[in-house]
């Protein structure tokens, strides 16, 4: 008797001592899932500890104007800034909605010095043009947004870009996608002067600035690992001092990233 059990006693031993394709891929299946549900906190987290709006731009562009109007709704004489303010923007009712916004110096000689202090805790950028002026001013604005756009913290960290059309109640101002299609322009003239100058023995060995957009092919914004998005403006308003800035597309892309 115990002759004839002894082959299926054999056989239950190899089943038991074999590994179960079936149980495998369910465990594989739910390794995979705690692996992507780890990097999706660590990601979220990161974004999370990032709660800078930073506004950039040329001196006079209207960044101060525009700080102050989202956070009083109210018009202001303005100054050149010579340091940054910041403040909590609420988004939206929604406290979760927090957002600092930063208002950084237009200056030529202090504006990296102060985007190298904050680049780090950006969730997002906003980068004010002054688009009556924006015809003359066209290669200091691409000089700077070129800087911007490859540093190597912002590219790493991919922070939401808004370009804002600003003073868009002024007859003369440039439209937003005039304004798109110039700068695309001109930063594509800076990348190719940028990449056939000489590169020095230091710069080469810190890795230097990166490349901006696709290798070989005419620069556009869609090229850019953050999103972003053009917009309209007025921080002074249709209506003048005494009334509203005209700036909701403003308001509703903070709402968006908040």
């Amino acid at each position: 008797m115990a002759g004839q059990l002894e082959p299926h006693l054999e056989a239950l031993r190899r089943e038991l001592r074999a590994p179960d394709a079936a149980l495998l891929s369910v465990l594989l299946a739910l390794l995979v899932v705690a692996v992507t549900i780890l990097i999706w906190r660590f990601v979220q987290g990161r974004r999370s500890s990032r709660k800078a709006v930073l506004l950039l731009g040329l001196c006079d562009a209207g960044k101060t104007l525009l700080f102050a109007r989202l956070l009083t709704g109210k018009y202001r004489d303005t100054q050149t800034s010579i340091t940054d303010s910041s403040a909590v923007y609420r988004a939206s009712g929604d406290k979760s909605t927090n957002v600092t916004l930063i208002d950084l110096p237009g200056h030529e000689s202090l504006r990296l010095q102060f985007l190298e202090r904050f680049k780090a805790a950006a969730r997002a950028i906003v980068f004010v043009v002054d688009s009556v002026a924006f015809q003359r001013e066209v290669k200091d604005v691409a000089e700077f947004l070129y800087q911007v756009l490859v540093d190597t913290t912002v590219l790493k960290n991919a922070p939401a870009l808004l370009i804002a059309c600003n003073k868009q109640d002024v007859t003369m101002a440039k439209s937003a996608k005039l304004i798109q299609q110039q700068l695309e322009k001109e930063l594509n003239t800076l990348r190719v002067t940028r990449s056939a100058a000489p590169t020095s023995l230091d710069s080469s060995a810190t890795g230097g600035p990166a490349q901006l957009g696709k290798k070989g092919k005419d620069f556009d914004f869609s090229q850019l690992p953050m999103k972003v998005e053009f917009v309209e403006c007025s921080a002074r308003g249709s209506k003048g001092e005494e009334g509203d800035a005209d700036f909701e597309g403003l308001r509703k892309w903070l709402a968006k990233i908040a």
